[in-house]
């Protein structure tokens, strides 16, 4: 497991970033919700403004509040997306046929058609219900995010053809394109958005951050070709030491659930077991009863001799009451004791029971096993 030194803050990653990009085309990141991709989305982008200059267009939840509703709340009939025309995100589009340009990219994914008015700085939609054209219709919150993700990736397109609005862009920076989209839109998103990036006709640089595990695996078996020009890491924060690591990912797309394994023995090791680390269990042994095959995550839990049922439920169901709590990574709170010698047996038998490389989980020192 390839490791770089941690950084102090976001700041400090986002300027490594920048440096990586100096030898690289594009590098590749999976985090955790909470882990602060969107604001390293932001720090990436500030660390590149000089002078009123910026050369970073980017793509993450601020791009999508460019983007805000008239509902017609009077007459509920009229339904426009109005955007902040103001944003440099719309340099010049009336002159640029937008509409042309992001028909293709949308017509992919949805049956609504579009219209643009440049002046009112305004988007209507409308839907053929059996046979009739429905104008000024609200799209679905998902269809909505895959319109602005849409129109996202004609911009791009027209930053990669050198259109005179967007020279000033250097790097792209997309954090999570597919909140809202399910399993078959997230392969298709990062297959387009994979073959996008791989035009060979532009100069351009990207980082692309993921907490979805489809899509970060999508786009490194799209990228992984380019090689020495394309980077996947793993990118993780310790509330104990107050830092962020970017971990390697080398050939293996899955390579994060193995970091996740690592980062639950560390936090057990150091005695700082947070409510939240319920969860990030439950995600393990979930894929890796997926894995090998088994229908439920009890079946990768270690049965005790007083554990007479064939599912495990003693353990299992501390797990479902466990993780399925108020928990927030943002307001970590403490696990009781009592729940931390659970959550400690838990993963010492997992594993003993699925032996992984002894050199990544040191021996538990004896201040850390105690509760």
């Amino acid at each position: 497991m390839s490791e770089i030194a941690p950084f102090a803050n976001l700041d400090e990653l986002a300027a490594h970033l920048r440096q990586e990009l100096e030898n690289k085309k594009f590098l590749l990141l999976y985090a955790y919700n909470g882990t602060g991709k969107t604001r390293l989305s932001m720090a990436f982008k500030e660390a590149g403004k000089q002078d009123e200059e910026r050369d970073t267009l980017y793509f993450n939840a601020f791009t999508e509040d460019l983007f805000t509703w008239d509902n017609d709340l009077d007459g509920n009939s009229d339904h426009l997306l109005k955007i902040n025309s103001s944003s440099s995100f719309f340099s010049g589009i009336e002159e640029l046929e937008m509409e042309s340009r992001i028909r293709p990219f949308l017509n992919r994914y949805v049956d609504f058609y579009f219209s643009i008015d440049y002046l009112q700085g305004t988007i209507s939609f409308s839907r053929e219900v059996q046979g009739a054209t429905v104008d000024n219709i609200k799209v679905s919150r998902g269809e909505e995010n895959i319109f602005i993700w849409c129109f996202f990736l004609a911009i791009v397109q027209l930053v990669m053809d050198g259109a005179e609005a967007y020279t000033w862009v250097k790097y792209i920076y997309i954090d999570d394109p597919i909140s809202s989209l399910d399993e078959n839109n997230a392969i298709a998103v990062g297959h387009h958005l994979a073959q996008l990036m791989k035009r060979n006709d532009h100069s351009l640089k990207a980082v692309l951050s993921s907490h979805h595990s489809l899509f970060f695996n999508v786009i490194w078996n799209e990228m992984r070709e380019l090689k020495n020009k394309f980077f996947p890491y793993f990118l993780s924060y310790s509330r104990v030491a107050n830092q962020y690591t970017l971990r390697y990912t080398g050939d293996t797309p899955h390579f994060h659930h193995v970091a996740m394994l690592t980062e639950l023995h560390q936090a057990q090791q150091s005695g700082k077991l947070y409510t939240y680390h319920f969860n990030m269990l439950r995600s393990l042994l979930e894929k890796s009863a997926s894995f090998h095959g088994f229908k439920n995550f009890s079946a990768c839990i270690k049965k005790d001799d007083d554990d007479h049922d064939p599912d495990g439920v003693l353990y299992a169901r501390l797990i479902n009451i466990l993780s399925h709590g108020n928990y927030s990574l943002y307001e970590p709170r403490e696990m009781l004791e009592e729940n931390k010698t659970y959550f400690r047996k838990i993963l010492k038998d997992f594993l003993e029971r699925y032996p992984f490389n002894p050199e990544l989980f040191p021996e538990v020192s004896e201040a850390a096993e105690q509760p």
